[in-house]
């Protein structure tokens, strides 16, 4: 699909469903704060949340103190709806409208947080352009932290196809840039009542690339 016809995809899904109209609602992401906490990430860290779009995970790390939030999302409805929730604390984050596929960073970041934004990458050379960018922008032992479908869960998300990965298959894919640190499988409950199981892997940026 062309980033046109992707965008285009996206801002109808978000000027049409409200925010508990989509699958993917969740208002406390759990998994994402557990790793938050558990690699103990300080509060001045800079955090980037790749397809971050309308969702609450800015919302919590701004409750919880975080200054240095970066969300970047392809839909700029989505963030405008973003920012009307968050009112004035808008503004204490950075916002991010481009493709994950294909956008190009201004800094590093010691924290690269991806819910459900890789898996709709089905084209290798989009793939490869990702791990490219997160290798080059994510500091030296810096953590990132990708949720997808697993094998188990949707083979589709909104009418377009996705990319299913298993621990094996996402440590395969990163292990030139990255150590994996802890793979997890998580149920999600959608608005509908239907469950999506996702496999969230965390991995460390390498101080060398292996050859």
């Amino acid at each position: 699909m062309e980033i046109s016809d992707k965008k285009k995809h996206w801002e109808t899904i978000y000027r049409t469903k409200e925010i508990n109209e989509v699958s993917w609602f969740q208002p406390t992401p759990e998994t994402s704060l557990y790793f938050i906490k558990k690699f103990q990430i300080p509060s001045d860290a800079k955090i980037i949340d790749v397809g971050g779009g309308d969702s609450f995970f800015a919302d919590h790390l701004l409750d919880l103190g975080f200054t240095g939030i970066t969300v970047l999302d392809i839909s700029e409805t989505a963030i405008k709806k973003a920012k009307i929730r968050l009112g004035d604390k808008a503004v204490k984050v950075k916002w991010i409208e481009a493709d994950s596929a294909s956008f190009k960073p201004t800094e590093k970041y010691d924290f690269w947080h991806d819910r459900a934004a890789f898996h709709f990458l089905t084209e290798d050379n989009e793939i490869e352009n990702y791990i490219e960018t997160a290798s080059q922008y994510i500091n030296p032992n810096g953590i990132l932290v990708l949720g997808t479908f697993s094998e188990s869960g949707p083979k589709k998300c909104s009418g377009i196809e996705i990319r299913q990965y298993s621990e094996i298959t996402l440590q395969k894919r990163f292990i030139k840039s990255f150590e994996k640190i802890e793979c997890i499988t998580v149920d999600h409950k959608t608005p509908f009542n239907t469950v999506q199981n996702f496999i969230f892997c965390s991995f460390r940026k390498r101080t060398s690339v292996l050859d």
